[in-house]
């Protein structure tokens, strides 16, 4: 385990001089002490590391040292073969460039290695788009990607969903994300705000003559998704629901509800009453919405708030018990 550490410790200060302690802490999911440590141990065994101050500081390597810890071992060997997916590859118009590079990567690896990284190919295949969706290629996406690999500012068009008009906007693309076979372009407008927008409505992209935009080194695109994706998805769920639950409705929830008000569910719950029922406050989207996600619990969910989903809920244990013949329905 600690062997292995040391090893990416030393990849990563080779590949980007100047990381400090706090950064490759995090890199390596570790504490700062550990960090010191281990760049000591690196010392002893021979690599040269060492730590410099000042604004360009940080753990660098002597200089002209490379270091020879580069083999691979047959799991990374299996993902790399892993790494792309095959229709964001085609759909980026980077699929000869990917199969290309399988080659070389092929032709310099062991024998044994060479045979670890094919079996993946067979044994994996990653499909990003939804069910029952015709995947489709938005038509600038290629040209769009090449901004983002440039750093070149574009002014795209862009429609905005359920109006007739158009808007015209510059933009810094910093990256794409393909969610669920949808691709979306994450950048800065001027007013420095960072905008989401989904690539099959850009309905037209010019690059802008000029210098290439200087990129925030402090960005970071997966973060900047993981935040943005559940702030959105928080934003969706617009009133509540008051529910009581058997032990095992509380445990089936966050199976049927979404995530993040599952989440806050959870965590409003209250201790179990004399029946074993635990009380919650569940965020929805909207009653019609609740009423679909909480039908799938049957007897192991009770509404109490608001009055017309649990007149829902009333109307249809009425159907359900005059469909199967029950007596004494209320």
């Amino acid at each position: 385990m600690r062997a292995a550490r040391l090893i990416r410790m030393a990849l990563l200060v080779q590949s980007s001089p100047g990381l400090t302690a706090d950064a490759l802490a995090r890199e390596l999911d570790v504490s700062r002490r550990t960090v010191i440590r281990d760049a000591q141990a690196l010392q002893e065994a021979g690599v040269p590391i060492r730590a410099e101050r000042g604004r360009a500081g940080g753990y660098h390597l002597a200089p002209g040292h490379r270091t020879r810890l580069t083999t691979l071992h047959p799991t990374e060997a299996e993902t790399l073969f892993l790494s792309g997916l095959p229709t964001a590859l085609r759909d980026l118009g980077l699929s000869d460039a990917a199969d290309t590079a399988r080659l070389k990567l092929s032709a310099t690896l062991l024998p044994s290695l060479r045979a670890a990284a094919e079996s993946s190919v067979r044994r994996f295949h990653l499909d990003a788009p939804a069910w029952f969706r015709e995947p489709s290629t938005p038509g600038l996406l290629p040209e769009l990607a090449r901004a983002v690999w440039s750093d070149r500012t574009v002014e795209i068009t862009y429609a905005r969903p359920g109006r007739d008009d158009a808007v015209t906007r510059l933009l810094q693309p910093y990256g794409l994300v393909l969610k669920a076979g949808v691709w979306y372009v994450v950048g800065r407008v001027p007013d420095c705000a960072w905008r989401t927008y989904r690539v099959d409505r850009v309905t037209a992209l010019s690059p802008i003559d000029g210098e290439p935009f200087v990129r925030d080194p402090g960005f970071d695109l997966t973060a900047y998704w993981r935040a943005s994706a559940e702030a959105f998805a928080r934003t969706l769920l617009r009133t509540t629901a008051t529910l009581r639950l058997t032990e095992r409705g509380l445990a089936r929830l966050p199976a049927v509800a979404d995530p993040a008000g599952a989440g806050e569910a959870l965590a409003s719950a209250s201790g179990p009453d004399a029946a074993g029922r635990v009380t919650v406050e569940l965020p929805v989207e909207s009653e019609e919405v609740a009423f679909a996600q909480l039908s799938e619990l049957g007897a192991d969910v009770e509404v109490l708030a608001p009055e017309g989903l649990r007149a829902r809920f009333r109307a249809h244990a009425r159907d359900l018990a005059a469909l199967y013949g029950v007596a004494g329905q209320r």
